[in-house]
Parts: C-alpha cells; sequence; structure tokens
C-alpha cells in the first residue's frame, strides 16, 4: 500500500470507529447526500469528531446535518494528496471545476487549521497545499487557476495573454497572491513546522514582491495584459488588455475581482488592504526562518506604502455614511462605490484581519455595503445579501456573502439572523451554493461549490465555540 491510500484509509477507519460509537444518538431526519465513505478523497479524524461534537450538543437538527455535509466537503470531494520529491503535495479543484484556483484552495482549507494538532495527516495535507502552491506561483505569479498536470488544456488557451502549459486561466489578482501568503503564515504560526518554507518559497515570495511592485506601474504598463474573446464584458479587459488607465500612486492594480470579474478602476481597494497585511505576514516569517532583513524591509515598505495610498485616495465622504473605503478608484479621483461577494470584500476585511472590525471607517463602510445604495446589495421579503456581476442576473444572493456578515458582526442578532437565511437558502441539497434567487433558494448556480460549504462549516463552528445558544432555537 503507497503513502497516499495508507492515509486515505486509516483516515476512513479511525473516522468510522468513531462515527459508529459516537453517533448512534444521532437520528438523521434529513436525506444522507455526504459522498459515501469509501469513496472520500480523504477523511479526518479530528474533523469527525467535530461533527460528532456538534451534532451531539446542537438541538437543531438541520444545522446538524447541514454541518456534517458542508465542513468536511472540500477534504471529501475535491483534494489529490501524494507525496512528491519527498514533499507532501496537494491538488484542490474548486468542486464542479476540475482546476486549482489559488485563492480557492487557500480558502477551502482555512477552516481545518485549528483541527491539525489534532491530526498529523490533516497538516501534511494543508502543507501539500502550500508546496503546490509555491509551484504554481513560480510557474507564473499571474495567473489565477491551474491544473493538476502541464498536459491538461485549457478552455481559454485562446485568450490574448502568455497562457503556458498547466494554466487554467490567467487573471490576474492581487488576491490569488495574497491567499497563498495567508494560508502560508497561519500555517506555520499554528505547527511551527518550517518544512514547506524553503529555497523554493523564498523564491516565490520574492517573485510576489516583484510582481505587486510591478502592478504599481510607476514606471510603465508592466508585462500583464489579457484579453479574451467573449460577449460578457467583465470577463476581458479594454485598452488593448491593460485596463482602464491608473494614476499611480503607490496601489498596486489588480485587474480582475476575487470574482474573477474584471475591474472598472484597477486599484481594488479590498484587494490591496489584504495585500499590506500579507506583506507584513511573510515580512515576520522571512526573518524568522532565514534572517532575511532586506527582503523584509522590502516587504513592510511596500505594504507602508499601500497603506498611506489607501488613506489618501481610497477613503471617501459619502453623503449618508461619512467617510467610507471606495471599492475601487483610480488615483485620478474617481472612485466605485459598491461592494462584491466574494472574498476580500469590503464587508469581509476584518475576517482577513486587513482592519479592526471597531474601526468606524469600516463601520460606516459596513452600512453602506448593507444598503440598497450599494448596486449589488437585494433585500427580499425573506432574505437579504450581496450578489455580484458574476453570474449576470439581478437579485442572485451569494451564501458567501451572508457567511461573510456573520463572520464579522459584533451583533448576536444579526449572527443570529444570518444563520437563519443560510439554513433556508440550501434548498433541500443539504449544501451552500455559488448563488441563489432572493426569496427563491430552490434557484441556484453551482450545486457543488466546495468554498461555500467549506466555509459554512467555519461558521458554524466558530459561533459553537464562542456562541453555541445562537445555533438552538432558530
Amino acid at each position: 500500500m503507497n503513502r497516499k491510500d495508507f492515509i486515505v484509509k486509516t483516515g476512513l477507519l479511525s473516522a468510522g470507529v468513531l462515527i459508529s460509537k459516537e453517533m448512534q444518538a444521532f437520528s438523521l431526519d434529513y436525506p444522507v447526500v455526504r459522498i459515501p465513505m469509501n469513496k472520500r478523497k480523504f477523511s479526518s479524524f479530528a474533523v469527525e469528531k467535530a461533527i460528532s461534537k456538534f451534532q451531539k450538543k446542537v438541538s437543531d437538527k438541520e444545522l446538524g446535518w447541514l454541518f456534517n455535509n458542508c465542513l468536511p466537503n472540500t477534504l471529501d470531494t475535491t483534494v489529490t494528496f501524494n507525496i512528491e520529491n519527498g514533499k507532501p503535495d496537494t491538488y484542490v479543484i474548486t468542486g464542479d471545476i476540475d482546476a486549482m484556483w489559488l485563492r480557492d484552495s487557500s480558502a477551502q482549507v482555512w477552516p481545518y487549521l485549528s483541527f491539525m494538532k489534532e491530526d498529523p495527516k490533516l497538516q501534511q495535507l494543508i502543507a501539500g497545499v502550500i508546496n503546490r502552491q509555491t509551484s504554481y506561483v513560480l510557474r507564473d505569479p499571474y495567473a489565477n487557476a491551474f491544473y493538476n498536470t502541464a498536459d491538461q488544456k485549457s478552455e481559454w488557451e485562446s485568450d490574448h495573454t502568455q497562457m503556458l502549459p498547466g494554466i487554467h486561466e490567467r487573471k490576474w489578482e492581487i488576491d490569488s497572491l495574497c491567499y497563498t501568503m495567508r494560508l502560508a503564515y497561519n500555517y506555520w504560526k499554528i505547527t511551527k513546522d518550517n518544512s514547506p518554507f524553503d529555497a523554493e518559497w523564498k523564491s516565490a515570495v520574492k517573485l510576489i514582491l516583484s510582481t505587486f511592485k510591478e502592478q504599481q506601474r510607476k514606471t510603465g504598463l508592466g508585462p500583464y495584459k489579457f484579453q479574451r474573446d467573449t460577449p460578457k464584458p467583465t470577463d476581458s479587459l479594454p485598452m488593448a488588455g491593460y485596463g482602464f488607465p491608473i494614476k499611480p500612486n503607490g496601489l498596486i492594480c489588480s485587474m480582475f475581482r476575487p470574482s474573477d470579474d474584471a475591474t472598472i478602476f484597477p486599484f481594488l481597494i479590498p484587494s490591496n488592504l489584504f495585500a499590506l497585511v500579507s506583506l507584513r505576514q511573510v515580512s515576520e516569517m522571512v526573518i524568522a526562518l532565514d534572517k532575511d532583513e532586506a527582503l523584509a524591509t522590502e516587504l513592510t515598505a511596500l505594504a507602508k506604502e499601500v497603506e498611506i495610498a489607501i488613506q489618501q485616495h481610497a477613503v471617501v465622504t459619502h453623503p449618508v455614511y461619512g467617510k467610507i473605503y471606495a471599492f475601487e478608484v483610480d488615483g485620478f479621483g474617481n472612485v466605485n462605490l459598491m461592494d462584491d461577494a466574494n472574498v476580500p470584500s469590503l464587508l469581509a476585511l476584518p475576517y482577513l484581519n486587513a482592519v479592526d472590525v471597531n474601526d468606524p471607517v469600516y463601520q460606516n463602510t459596513r452600512k453602506f455595503v448593507l444598503s440598497t445604495n450599494n448596486p449589488f446589495f437585494y433585500k427580499g421579503k425573506t432574505t437579504e445579501g450581496i450578489g455580484g456581476p458574476h453570474v449576470e442576473q439581478q437579485d442572485m444572493i451569494w451564501p458567501l456573502s451572508i457567511i461573510a456578515r456573520g463572520l464579522t458582526s459584533i451583533d448576536d442578532q444579526e449572527i443570529k439572523q444570518c444563520i437563519k437565511w443560510l439554513k433556508k437558502s440550501h434548498a433541500g441539497t443539504g449544501f451552500m451554493h455559488e448563488s441563489f434567487k432572493m426569496d427563491h433558494p430552490e434557484t441556484f448556480t453551482r450545486s457543488w461549490f466546495a468554498w461555500a460549504n467549506t466555509i459554512f462549516g467555519e461558521f458554524l463552528w466558530e459561533i459553537f465555540l464562542t456562541k453555541p445558544a445562537l445555533l438552538n432555537d432558530l
């Protein structure tokens, strides 16, 4: 039996013992929709233990059923683990798309970080994600999604950009690189394991830094451009593929949003705020791991430059809400006031540790994005939430936005309301979706979207640990 089979099978066996002993008291009143145990890609004893604990102590059986389906969905269905050249290697698909997004893969395994100390196999799996992401960044820091092998052909191979072998899509998004830094930093802080952070990883950090500096566009447009032959305007860039003009000011251009939709004004503020915190985290790592003060100084200097530029160019005065963060700016004084459902969003900034939840500018911004002054906030008779242009339909709410709202709320009643909305949104499937039609959750997009499932599990687990009373009497 090879190492991969041993890890998967022993994980399933231990989980099976746990289930047989501890879940007998939990009677499911809902259909079994979770993938059968013998077909799961990976199983974590610690995650299964958490599911059992949640179901035993939360009286709401539907929430117990949803937690059982959603928290382990990434492990159950999307991961492929191997040992490559003596190092853990993990490929993570998004769900119904066989490709690995740097953003999605980081977000999908993020909720499992807290379980690693109980489960060495799970730690190894996440180390494999970091190793795989390092190889992808070194292949092309401008690409957002990759294939498992270089011989897989992309449906987007005709895009007008530099499509290298093994790349699924090449949309430049700041957050793609930020997510890799966030995962690496928090893995390192939790485990104290230095093994993923070798010379290749350091080379990737240097490449991220140089890419960010290129996209400040202080001395020209830089090497990246992108256009696609498509009737969907948010899938391509104007002005010969370089996007609309900017006036350099220290901010970093992001030509696409976390939704994979083109930006209007290239200085995307949620992603720039994410970048400054990520740069500081990795600066701490290179000092501790390699005592490279020169690289650390460059990283923190860029973070400081971005921070100053945000305060100068991205904090605007709204006639109703006062000082708020703009969603996008161009440096010429033009701003786009809105918020999108995908993370990083303005709403989700405290979740990423990019701003303090009590920051007055954030709280004003939160009021704005959760109002009808945000063009992508939809308020129905039974549900409300944020959508975006990605699915090309109005009134389509993304569960990600409701989850982000709950994870960043300081109001117990708001948190409870978010859980209620999410509980109603699964339309009998037992899973979260990419989006659903306001007041009509039976109309939804993407039945298999692992990020939404797993972060919903993260949200429920966070509330279970901190405010368990909110999970009952919904």
